[in-house]
């Protein structure tokens, strides 16, 4: 006895309109996870040029990628003057505009210690020497953090 043929799908249409109301085929995690990888990493190299081309010192970046919600990269730097800090802020969010992340959020530019610069997965902090040294962010999210 020969076993039955699977149903025939009644849905109307042509196949070409089945695939379409079907809608996309999923993207495998691998390249999703590569294609994330890669973006990040042309953030941080605008983040880092950006801020050497500026004379930023002491510039840190730190992996966050699982111990921190809000960002998976942070990166520290120090300005000597009100002046350049603010500088480096506006150069900073003007090349990421120009770099297609058009999502840039800076708070504390208006002549402060400490100017935070949300890019979305990559946090910016630019302080005076005084103010990073008090807050000290990289013993706080450094290569101590607990897992």
């Amino acid at each position: 006895m020969k076993p039955p043929l699977p149903a025939a799908d009644k849905t109307p249409g042509t196949p070409r309109k089945k695939t379409i109301a079907a809608g996309p085929k999923p993207v495998p995690r691998e390249r999703r996870k590569l294609a994330e990888r890669s973006a990040l990493e042309k953030l941080q190299s605008v983040i880092v040029g950006s801020l050497d081309d500026d004379k930023a010192e002491n510039v840190v970046t730190l992996d966050l990628a699982g111990k921190a919600m809000f960002c998976d990269r942070m990166v520290i730097a120090t300005g000597l003057a009100d002046r350049q800090i603010t500088a480096m802020a506006e150069h900073l969010s003007e090349k990421l505009h120009k770099a297609g992340f058009p999502r840039v959020q800076v708070e504390g530019k208006g002549g402060s210690d400490w100017v935070l610069i949300d890019a979305g997965d990559i946090v910016v902090h630019l302080f005076k020497p005084e103010a990073r040294s008090m807050y000290a962010l990289e013993k706080m999210w450094g290569a101590d953090l607990d897992d």
